[in-house]
């Protein structure tokens, strides 16, 4: 089966809705969906990832399911360096984040204070049990770090959803800490993931990466990517720094 992880347009945080930049990413991002065969749609039950959702599902005739485990990861933590303010897991300064070994250790990761503290592998294990029961739904068991192929098939589902939990759901997948990946990807907004089963032995599937962040619908009609999620290429740069 190929899972299809699906970053909301451009944000209007504000207001949780869409850009007008990220309106048009929806109905571009809807042109390229509605040519596939699309076994089931699944969407965040925040606004910026239902109005992105709402294109192809009308262009389509069909209907998502609203899951609560895919709104934005949401374990904020007290980040040494911003004075006691609560921040996003995935905005550490680099010098920061990389000087932690266990960061790097899918057994480990979670451990260290600033974590256990704000409670993240709490989140954590809510969110990806979330996907291991979809999966289940949809044919694939989880075993350990693989899935037992208990109704293997080559369906296509999409599951509309948003940076930070894309991101802890790919690392669950793959079996990785997910720190060096909120750290080192960046997803554009209406960007496309593609997780694809591999069952090598019979029963016995893993996912596999085929695709990453893909805004190939946005370049073919000469629609830039957003900046959102990024930082400064440059210090001198006036892009985001922190």
């Amino acid at each position: 089966m190929k899972l299809l992880f699906i970053r909301h347009g451009d944000p209007d945080y504000e207001r949780d809705s869409l850009t007008e930049k990220g309106f048009r990413e929806a109905e571009l991002l809807a042109e390229r969906l509605s040519k596939l065969d699309i076994a089931a749609f699944y969407v965040s039950p925040l606004g910026r990832a239902q109005d992105t959702a709402r294109p192809a599902l009308e262009r389509m005739g069909r209907q998502a399911e609203t899951l609560d485990w895919l709104r934005e990861f949401h374990a904020p933590i007290l980040r040494p360096d911003a004075g006691g303010e609560r921040r996003i897991l995935w905005d550490w300064l680099p010098r920061d984040w990389t000087a932690v070994d266990d960061f790097y250790s899918p057994d480990r990761w979670y451990r260290h204070p600033v974590l256990e503290e704000a409670r993240v592998k709490e989140e954590y294990d809510r969110v990806t049990g979330g996907l291991d029961a979809l999966l289940a739904r949809h044919g694939y068991v989880r075993e350990g770090r693989l899935y037992r192929a208990a109704r293997p098939n080559d369906d296509t589902v999409v599951l509309f959803c948003h940076f930070g939990v894309e991101t802890v759901l790919v690392s669950h997948l793959l079996g990785v800490s997910p720190m060096p990946l909120l750290h080192g990807l960046c997803a554009a907004p209406a960007s496309v993931t593609t997780a694809v089963t591999e069952e090598r032995r019979e029963g016995i599937a893993a996912f596999r990466l085929s695709g990453y962040g893909d805004i190939s619908h946005l370049y073919a009609h000469g629609e830039p990517p957003a900046f959102s999620a990024r930082f400064c290429e440059r210090f001198t740069d006036d892009t985001r720094h922190d």
